[in-house]
């Protein structure tokens, strides 16, 4: 099921802002260099994700899952004076051609990047989170929500990646990849700690206050 067709997807990119020219290099060479290069937040989830940031004015974000770098560099942009982002990939083997697009950035002496498991790196940063965007393994990530939750303050946002699994979500008889998706999408809803709304955003974007 597509949330989005692509008409109204390219309706949506031509009112928004444009790409720096970064992250237009990022989208290509992930485009061209990896084999699922849907895992990109793209454009328009892009802006979507500069705009929180700018909106919440973090002096500290949290990324599980960095991928290519896309959305950490999108998050950056919203990032206070001084402020510090730090991302976490379990896969080493992008990890100089990723450290090289935050080396061209305008954040490259705020962007702290782990190549780890995030569940033993997450306890050895210090701190607290203004923001954190959870956008890794799917299994896991009510585990990270739980692991990152007492350190968000009252007033900050989490926010999780492919919540609606293109549209499989409704599927009468899903398959355990996506009843995994489901549980989590029930359990947030459910959870009193939290204000939320979910975004039909490319694949769905949950957006979580903490009260």
């Amino acid at each position: 099921m597509d949330i989005c067709n692509e008409q109204l997807e390219s309706y949506l990119v031509d009112t928004c802002d444009e790409e720096s020219s970064l992250l237009k290099s990022v989208n290509r060479e992930t485009y061209l260099r990896e084999t699922m290069p849907h895992m990109l937040s793209g454009h328009y989830q892009g802006r979507v994700l500069a705009m929180l940031s700018k909106l919440v004015n973090p002096s500290s974000i949290l990324e599980i899952g960095t991928f290519t770098g896309y959305a950490t560099l999108c998050l950056a942009e919203g990032l206070c004076k001084g402020g510090v982002l730090h991302t976490i990939d379990i896969n080493a083997e992008q990890e100089e051609r990723v450290q090289d697009y935050f080396d061209q950035s305008d954040y490259a002496t705020q962007i702290k990047y782990h190549i780890g498991d995030a569940a033993e790196v997450i306890p050895t940063i210090e701190g607290n989170f203004d923001l954190v965007f959870i956008d890794a393994d799917k299994k896991r990530n009510h585990y990270y929500y739980e692991l990152i939750l007492d350190k968000v303050p009252s007033g900050g946002l989490i926010l999780i990646d492919n919540v609606l699994w293109k549209g499989k979500v409704l599927n009468e008889n899903p398959d355990n990849q996506t009843k995994q998706i489901i549980d989590l999408n029930g359990q947030l809803a459910q959870d009193q700690r939290i204000e939320k709304v979910l975004l039909p955003i490319r694949d769905g974007l949950f957006v979580l206050r903490k009260k």
